[in-house]
């Protein structure tokens, strides 16, 4: 038996690819609007300005950012073998940037008083890294 196998017979876990260059230049400083401009299939840039917007109080523009990360996230998911569900590992640092922006899709939603679309989410974030989702918030 293997250490990755699922013994509730759950699809495996998906581990994206990593992709160094977004992740230093915003560790280095690089604003995120550049980042994005550079890595446009980048979800952690626009998690950061989901981030970013919504700490200013820009909750719309923060939607609209937390949408384009989830979606380039999805994108890189289903090229990556997910089939729709199954375990993201927050674990795996690759996978941080589109469950965070799917962490701010929910908190912007929320915040604009988009309650099905926070509640699903939400449990999406669960469903995907409970640690991901205690560790976000």
């Amino acid at each position: 038996m293997s250490i990755h196998e699922n013994l509730l017979g759950g699809p495996p876990p998906t581990h994206l690819p990593d992709d160094p260059e977004p992740r230093e230049l915003l560790a280095d400083g690089t604003p995120p609007a550049d980042v994005a401009a550079r890595y446009p299939t980048s979800s952690l840039a626009w998690a950061q300005l989901a981030d970013d917007a919504f700490e200013r109080g820009s909750v719309v523009e923060s939607y609209a950012y937390a949408r384009t990360g989830y979606h380039r996230g999805l994108d890189s998911l289903r090229r990556n073998g997910w089939k729709g569900h199954g375990p993201v590992p927050w674990e795996h640092e690759p996978n941080r940037g589109f469950l965070r922006a799917l962490h701010a899709l929910a908190r912007a939603a929320g915040a604009i008083g988009e309650q099905e679309e926070y509640a699903r989410c939400s449990q999406f974030l669960k469903d995907s890294s409970a640690t991901a989702a205690q560790t976000l918030g």
